[in-house]
């Protein structure tokens, strides 16, 4: 039976700001779900605290809740438990780049066939908007009324240097090409990294819908995302205009196939061999 959009419906009240950018996004996933026809019992969806973890709690799918920063290793052990799973990770610029930024490096090194979604809008919109990560020099709020101190981080580059399977950027803004650029991350066979640039309509009134409407443009045919120098002088090119689309892709392989290569059963269907364990528990009393 073919997946429908009515399959991902949820009755909860959503509490995001009215205009917040989550909303387009989170119309975004369901409907490509669909269209990858992803029935909800297939899919897992991890995340942790903020306002960007909450979309899994507004659709009628699998839900992980952890700690802040740490959805990346919840999706990792259930990825590699049951790789029949397709695993998404929803986090803010804050979860992802700040606390979880570790977690984030080591995915990357091990290719975890997983896909985080960075919900970026380069603040803590839950916690009264401090400068996330992401944040310019220049932004300013009632709680950093001088900016900040602190470069930026560029997680894409970031990313690519460490040779991410599929990095890619979209935005809130243009939901027809967010939907496109998700579905390609999440068919995509390794770890995907989708940052996603996002307003907040609360707490910083320059990053608007408007202002990601007018400066990002679509990367055209003429990028080649296996090209690595390509792809690293397109996110470090200093630029009034912001690229989105797909920026870097390989075919490193993906962890579990080389981890347990040998043994083609999923972890969950492995049962404790418990004559063992006691006698081995016996031998070390």
């Amino acid at each position: 039976m073919k997946t429908k959009l009515e399959d991902y419906h949820n009755e909860v009240e959503i509490t995001w700001c009215p205009g917040c950018g989550n909303f387009p996004i989170l119309k975004t996933v369901k409907q490509t779900l669909v269209d990858l026809d992803l029935p909800p019992q297939r899919v897992v969806i991890c995340s942790g605290i903020g306002q960007a973890p909450k979309l899994p709690h507004y659709m009628r799918v699998n839900t992980f809740n952890g700690l802040h920063g740490r959805e990346v290793a919840s999706a990792t052990a259930i990825k590699l438990a049951s790789p029949d799973l397709t695993v998404l990770v929803h986090a803010g610029d804050g979860g992802a780049y700040g606390e979880g930024a570790n977690h984030l490096v080591h995915a990357i090194r091990r290719n975890i066939d997983i896909t985080l979604v960075v919900h970026d809008n380069k603040h803590f919109s839950l916690t009264k908007g401090q400068v996330s990560p992401t944040g310019e020099t220049a932004d300013e709020n009632k709680l950093r009324g001088f900016g900040r101190p602190a470069l930026p981080l560029n997680p894409l580059a970031l990313a690519i240097s460490q040779r991410c399977s599929f990095v890619a950027q979209a935005t809130s803004a243009k939901p027809a090409h967010l939907s496109q650029v998700l579905g390609k991350a999440i068919c995509h066979k390794g770890f995907s990294l989708l940052n996603v640039l996002q307003p907040c309509v609360v707490w910083d009134k320059i990053h608007t819908y408007q202002y990601y409407q007018e400066r990002c443009f679509e990367i055209d045919s003429g990028h080649d995302p296996e090209n690595f120098e390509q792809a690293m002088q397109l996110t470090t090119t200093e630029s009034t205009r912001i690229p989105i689309g797909i920026i870097y892709q390989n075919a490193r392989p993906e962890y579990r196939s080389t981890l347990l290569r040998k043994d083609s059963r999923t972890l969950r269907d492995h049962h404790p061999d418990t004559p063992t364990l006691i006698k081995l528990m016996q031998k070390y009393q």
